[in-house]
């Protein structure tokens, strides 16, 4: 088929999908150039506006090391990376929540998703309960607390939680040339499925704005901050694992997050305490924060 219209343009291109072997690829790939074409059509784009789209795309690219991923930065500000983990979520939940159990007893719902962010480093030391994950760091010492139950309230003992986060001046290890890790750590639930460890409390930050994603941000006049948060991957076997934050109360940039990331269930006040013995016995010679948060996991199918 030559095209000799718009119409019959998207006609051929789609046509090409037809000997197409994987049938999910070609669901995704008809659905990306119908709208393509559609968004062209749409603000009738001009040749040197689809070459700057081009070059912005390639930058993008260029912009990316082993320690910086801007694709990663540019899906989570233009909100694609929480509108799939949004919909992930709902699909492992059936879309409607998991159901009661037998006896009537109510569900707690599975923890919040949110976005992995482009600062994940994967290989982080595990520790035991109770240890300082960021020694030297550059903060608010923190003591975290909580449960890891599975969506019943039963005790998951072993589950593992990979944390991660800023320093109190919102930098991560990753954007500091040269330098380990710090403030990562992976750590497992004791036998009541309890967990704790010490850390900073975490400050808000801008994300990194010299580089293509800033220069959009720029050109739609939108701050390129996020509100101070710690990351979490929590696993279980047998159940779905979350990748999440937890949200400090309170923080600048709550309500307007560059990513999209800000989930309600996910804000936790952290309250302050005077110097003196903490929870876990630990005497503080300074002043320090606490904040508690219990994760619950959606049992998978057998």
């Amino acid at each position: 088929m030559t095209p000799s219209n718009e119409d019959e343009l998207t006609q051929a291109a789609l046509q090409r999908l037809d000997g197409a072997p994987d049938p999910r690829f070609a669901q995704i790939m008809r659905s990306l150039i119908t709208h393509l074409h559609a968004f062209v059509r749409e603000v009738d784009l001009r040749p040197e506006e689809w070459m700057a789209g081009i070059e912005f795309l390639t930058a993008t690219g260029q912009t990316c090391t082993d320690k910086r991923q801007e694709f990663i930065l540019l899906s989570d500000t233009l909100g694609a990376s929480m509108m799939v983990v949004m919909l992930d979520q709902l699909r492992a939940s059936g879309r409607g929540g998991p159901p009661g159990r037998p006896d009537g007893r109510s569900v707690t719902p599975a923890t919040e998703a949110t976005v992995q962010g482009p600062y994940y480093w994967a290989g982080a030391p595990e520790l035991p309960c109770g240890a300082d994950i960021a020694p030297g760091t550059p903060g608010e010492p923190t003591f975290y607390s909580g449960r890891v139950t599975d969506t019943q309230g039963q005790p998951l003992a072993g589950a593992l939680l990979d944390i991660w986060s800023g320093d109190g001046e919102g930098v991560y290890d990753m954007q500091v040339e040269g330098a380990g890790m710090s403030a990562r750590a992976r750590i497992r639930t004791d036998a009541e499925g309890r967990y704790w460890f010490w850390s900073i409390k975490p400050s808000y930050y801008p994300v990194p704005v010299d580089g293509p994603v800033g220069r959009m941000l720029a050109g739609i006049r939108h701050h390129p901050n996020r509100p101070g948060h710690i990351h979490m991957m929590v696993s279980a076997p047998a159940h779905a694992p979350v990748t999440t934050h937890l949200f400090v109360a309170g923080t600048p940039y709550i309500d307007s997050d560059v990513v999209y990331g800000v989930r309600p269930s996910l804000i936790v006040a952290f309250e302050p305490h005077p110097a003196g013995r903490a929870p876990d016995g630990r005497v503080m010679d300074q002043p320090y924060w606490s904040a508690h948060y219990d994760f619950h996991l959606q049992p998978t199918a057998a």
